[in-house]
């Protein structure tokens, strides 16, 4: 699979507008269904204050809204450097079919964003990571899933 040089230029051309203009950091995003582009996002977490809001968030965002709908079947995402974790999750569930990247998660770290701490993280038990994460309640917390399964007018996802 091949993807477009010119929808590349437009997501590094957004991460570099973020940038210049004092947006944001550099990076961007664009999403693509059918050769047409559906939603562009850019790094907005210090603008924002929203640690979530990267540009990959931004355009899945974005173009959920734009086609009303939770999943992205059938869409093309083309961001100006290689998924963080939280991104590449999002990607993921919203279930684009292809991801387009320009710099690497190393070119990320040298510019000093700690994609690679966060890949490392991810790899290990969740007892050895720097976040402690304490189980608590499970017995009541599953009944929330026991009522997921009954209820009839749930949207699977």
């Amino acid at each position: 699979m091949q993807g477009n040089p010119i929808f590349m230029q437009r997501a590094i051309a957004l991460a570099t507008d973020n940038v210049t203009s004092g947006r944001g950091g550099p990076f961007g995003a664009v999403i693509v269904r059918d050769g047409e582009i559906v939603a562009t996002g850019a790094n907005l977490v210090t603008a924002t204050n929203d640690p979530t809001a990267h540009g990959e968030i931004v355009a899945i965002r974005n173009a959920c809204t734009t086609l009303a709908s939770f999943q992205l079947t059938g869409c093309h995402i083309y961001t100006s450097c290689e998924p963080c974790p939280m991104c590449l999750a999002a990607i993921y569930w919203a279930r684009c079919e292809a991801i387009f990247y320009g710099s690497c998660a190393a070119d990320a770290a040298a510019a000093g964003f700690d994609d690679a701490f966060l890949y490392g993280e991810m790899k290990l038990p969740i007892d050895l990571r720097q976040i402690p994460a304490i189980n608590l309640l499970p017995e009541e917390a599953i009944l929330s899933f026991v009522a997921w399964r009954k209820h009839a007018g749930r949207i699977d996802y």
